[in-house]
């Protein structure tokens, strides 16, 4: 429904990992607010698959009960262009036993009417809430007055985290859902949900000009010789040997895809040149270790 491009556009910077599908995040993931008024933690939680009945389905459903016991505001992120289906009336079943203050966010207010054809059958959820947004998450249009009720309706308390600091996630997970992203964004809709990346080593060298990127003219590697980079190695998990011929592609080119959309975004977020090694297995355990 877009609530992890949300929460990245909220905090002004990227920390959840974001593509064209829904149920993309798997774990609680917080961001960190810092305003004049004080600070709010927004908790990104992971999606629910009603109609998946698999142990990473049900693992997903148990964190977003947990992950809501103990907060101070409910923010419903929902998108205009679908239908209220059973997934969003589980949410609204869940949301409607808590006493907390509850916020109504319809995003993607930057579609046309045509575009947004339920967009009537969620305003008229407006009496359960505390206060209707309609904004674009992607835009970053009429985000601000959703930062303001927010600070408004959180009850006072203590700093949860230091200044400076904007999430919860170390780097590894956060390099390891970058990766993720790149897979669901190359593959489009072939791309199962069956797809776990581990970081297995990060390690910093000195870049060499005569071993750097062939593509990089010789005045650009010199320039960079002395350098250090930050060299990545990740592992590409998925339970099938046909999902993992999808994922390297004919002569390699998905990975290849992948790991340089993936390397750019890291570079640009890092400020430091990267090297990226990606390997793909197979293992049907791999929903175990989420």
């Amino acid at each position: 429904m877009g609530k992890s491009t949300l929460l990245n556009t909220i905090i002004g910077t990227k920390i959840a990992a974001v593509s064209h599908r829904p149920q993309t995040t798997r774990n609680v993931i917080h961001g960190v607010l810092n305003m004049p008024e004080g600070q709010a933690v927004f908790i990104d939680t992971p999606g629910v698959f009603k109609e998946s009945k698999n142990p990473l389905a049900g693992k997903l459903e148990e964190r977003v009960r947990e992950s809501i016991q103990d907060i101070d505001l409910l923010i419903y992120v929902v998108d205009p262009s679908k239908s209220i289906g059973e997934e969003e009336r589980y949410m609204q079943s869940i949301m409607r036993k808590a006493k907390t203050p509850k916020i109504l966010v319809i995003n993607k207010s930057d579609l046309t009417a045509k575009e947004k054809p339920y967009l009537e059958d969620y305003k008229n959820l407006d009496i359960e809430f505390d206060g209707v947004f309609e904004l674009s998450a992607v835009k970053n249009r009429h985000v601000e007055p959703l930062r303001q009720k927010v600070m408004e309706l959180l009850p006072e308390g203590e700093k949860i985290y230091e200044d400076g600091q904007i999430t919860n996630i170390s780097s590894e997970f956060w390099l390891a859902e970058v990766i993720r992203e790149k897979i669901m964004l190359a593959l489009r809709q072939e791309v199962p949900y069956s797809v776990h990346v581990e970081i297995e080593d990060i390690k910093e060298k000195p870049i060499s000009a005569s071993a750097f990127v062939k593509a990089k003219s010789d005045r650009e590697a010199l320039a960079d010789e002395g350098k250090n980079m930050l060299v990545i190695k990740a592992i590409i998990y998925t339970d099938n040997p046909k999902y993992k011929k999808m994922i390297i592609g004919a002569g390699g080119r998905a990975i290849k895809e992948i790991g340089i959309a993936a390397r750019k975004e890291i570079e640009t977020a890092l400020n430091k040149k990267i090297y990226l090694e990606l390997e793909v297995e197979k293992d049907k355990h791999w929903e175990e270790r989420v």
